[in-house]
């Protein structure tokens, strides 16, 4: 893999994720909640950031922006839809757009539902997908701000990526997410030898992401889905659990 992939988890349960492209040199932030971390984490390998990408506008997706940016005088890349909520933004994306650090190039993805200006970036040689908060370990985000159909339509686009490709979401919600699953599937078995795993990994303090695809075709209840209507179901359920 050309990229090189760091994980920082910050407040309660995010990760912001530190991308390495070594032959150029340069370093991006993927949705940093807070600065300090990110700056210490990329200043030991001896890192410079020079871009920070957000997935959408909430504050624990974007609050190191401006600290960052101060510090590093990086360049910020977010959803041109959620500009106005992000003014630290210096260019603004959305699908069919694509940005790159260093040689590596990163295609944009509309996946509203959680915000309503949502996207993805998807590193097609790399088969690495940043996804914020659209799809999680067995999970999918709140319906804040879009509808059940365009999160089913958001399951579809992300399951076309290829079952081989990794998800780097951005918080560490897979063992509540998986219990819910249970709920749903009780006798899934790729979903109970996963939670019997992810349990174990948590009970040593292990993180649970990236996953892949493949993982939440067999065992995420909003991926599997049959229709919008199944979809809506089950993330009513999982929101008044």
């Amino acid at each position: 893999m050309a990229l090189e992939i760091v994980r920082i988890p910050v407040l309660s349960d995010n990760y912001v994720w530190l991308v390495h492209e070594p032959e150029s040199g340069e370093t991006m932030a993927v949705d940093p909640a807070v600065a300090e971390p990110v700056l210490d984490e990329a200043q030991a390998r001896g890192w410079t950031i020079t871009q920070i990408w957000n997935t959408h506008w909430h504050p624990d997706h974007t609050g190191g922006n401006a600290a960052i940016k101060e510090a590093t005088g990086c360049t910020i890349t977010g959803p041109a839809a959620e500009a106005e909520r992000i003014p630290t933004l210096d260019r603004k994306v959305a699908e069919g757009d694509s940005v790159s650090l260093g040689k590596v190039k990163a295609q944009v993805l509309d996946v509203p539902a959680h915000t309503a200006g949502h996207i993805a970036f998807h590193f097609p040689t790399e088969r690495v997908a940043f996804v914020g908060d659209t799809l999680f370990a067995m999970g999918c985000g709140r319906l804040f701000e879009g509808t059940a159909e365009q999160m089913y339509s958001n399951m579809r686009k992300l399951e076309a990526l290829g079952d081989e490709t990794r998800i780097y979401c951005a918080h560490e919600y897979t063992q509540s997410n998986g219990r819910f699953a249970l709920t749903v599937e009780p006798d899934n078995s790729a979903l109970v030898s996963r939670m019997e795993k992810v349990n174990a990994m948590r009970e040593a303090g292990e993180p649970t992401v990236p996953t892949t695809i493949a993982l939440e075709r067999a065992t995420n209840p909003f991926m599997r889905a049959a229709s919008v209507a199944e979809l809506a179901a089950r993330r009513a359920a999982k929101d008044a659990a």
